[in-house]
């Protein structure tokens, strides 16, 4: 569990410098830093990981308008016509809550508004953009941690060069753009920009309210050295990321809330804390939410497992695991965080992968160092793949061929799932 501190540090611990003054990252050696003396291998380089990464979702970008051209399983996520609806409404000056079911911050459907003029495909051209952007972002903080280019190449290829968020976000998905906003918080933070960091904040915040889970991690972090407890809590840097996230998400949510009163609230917040969606949800809440979906099993169980999902979900995520990491690593800190909260979430579904994926490169160094570990690390991914698969499978049956699989099929598969990102958590939490 121990080990020593890398990234971001508490100024409390001597940090690992290494040559260029940057810190060094845990699982980095010598033999790797040496490698930024000569320039890497062409492939191994930062311009053609970009361009590579760049055709690899032009790729699939028009294979998705071949497929929704002629084809009768349409590429295009169902909730791109959710948020290009929105934009339409919002560009006949109505509210976009007028399209029944989006529940996102009308900046998304402002952002959306080139695809009521311009083209359809504006919306996902931006999302993938966002991808990029999120990958050399996380080029550039490896290497701030002392990875070298060709290392720093292959660790960010995780997230540039994997199929599943290349898949999402050229189908419509906004959580390239929201990945984004979390690695540019990141950047900011790592390179002591802390207002910049705390704007960044406030909006992903606002985009979408689980980056929430990453302010406890911040502010422990943020601790100053041996003073008064007042004058260590109070510090310059703690009180500026503070102040500045929440002007930022004051900002933009009072103005939303001017613009769109109550509808914006209770769509883009409230609804989530009573949501009730068992459809494409891994969650081991899915079977419960499906009984507890009607209000008979309701009222005579007198338990509405969305209400109380929270408790477990945020403990963890929230306080638990800042409490014990934060100071270590808070980008790897920031990874366990998120993969508990979308494990425990009440609504789980392949998109929000994307949450904690866009994080994972961090980890590339560590794994250097398995070792003997490694038939384990491979057993891990290949659980947690064909896991996924059990579950396709059975929603597949109920949802395309109406079998009633609900249990024991469906709820095994969750379960079964479940289990298995429990148990990588414990392994990456043992890499910290």
């Amino acid at each position: 569990m121990g080990g020593r501190s890398s990234g971001f540090e508490a100024k409390t611990r001597e940090p690992l410098i290494g040559r260029k003054g940057v810190v060094k990252e845990e699982g980095v050696d010598e033999e790797y830093n040496e490698a930024d003396k000569k320039r890497p291998q062409w492939y191994l380089r930062t311009v053609f990981l970009i361009s590579v990464s760049v055709v690899l979702r032009l790729g699939f970008f028009l294979w998705g308008l071949y497929q929704d051209a002629n084809m009768d399983l349409r590429y295009t996520d169902i909730d791109y016509f959710v948020f290009t609806d929105a934009a339409r409404f919002m560009s006949m000056g109505d509210s976009p809550y007028e399209r029944a079911t989006y529940r996102y911050t009308p900046l998304l459907a402002w952002l959306l508004l080139p695809t009521t003029w311009l083209s359809f495909s504006f919306g996902k051209i931006l999302f993938a953009a966002g991808d990029i952007v999120a990958g050399y972002l996380i080029l550039q903080i490896l290497k701030r941690r002392g990875v070298s280019e060709a290392r720093a190449v292959i660790y960010s290829s995780i997230w540039l060069l994997n199929p599943m968020v290349c898949t999402i976000s050229t189908r419509g998905s906004s959580e390239g753009l929201l990945g984004a906003m979390v690695i540019s918080f990141v950047w900011a933070f790592y390179t002591r920009r802390y207002g910049l960091a705390g704007l960044l904040m406030g909006l992903a915040v606002h985009f979408k309210i689980y980056p929430i889970i990453y302010v406890p991690t911040i502010l422990l972090a943020l601790d100053k050295g041996p003073r008064t407890i007042l004058g260590q809590f109070l510090n310059r840097d703690r009180m500026t990321f503070a102040l500045t996230s929440f002007a930022s998400f004051s900002f933009l949510t009072g103005f939303m809330y001017v613009a769109y009163g109550y509808d914006f609230l209770h769509e883009t917040y409230l609804h989530h804390l009573s949501r009730v969606d068992h459809r494409h949800n891994f969650s081991p809440y899915s079977t419960l939410l499906y009984m507890g979906s009607s209000p008979a099993v309701t009222a005579a169980s007198g338990i509405e497992a969305s209400r109380w999902a929270f408790i477990p979900q945020l403990g963890l995520s929230g306080f638990v695991i800042p409490l014990a990491f934060a100071k270590r690593d808070i980008i790897k800190t920031m990874f366990i965080q998120t993969v508990i909260f979308v494990t425990f979430n009440k609504v789980c579904t392949s998109q929000y992968f994307m949450w904690y994926m866009v994080l994972l490169p961090f980890y590339g160094p560590a794994a250097e160092n398995i070792g003997k570990r490694k038939p384990l690390v491979l057993s891990a991914v290949l659980l947690w793949v064909l896991a996924q698969a059990a579950w396709i499978r059975q929603g597949y049956l109920l949802e395309f061929l109406g079998e009633p699989v609900f249990y024991p099929g469906l709820f095994w598969a969750t379960m079964g799932f479940f289990i298995i990102n429990c148990w990588i958590v414990g392994l990456f939490i043992s890499a910290m």
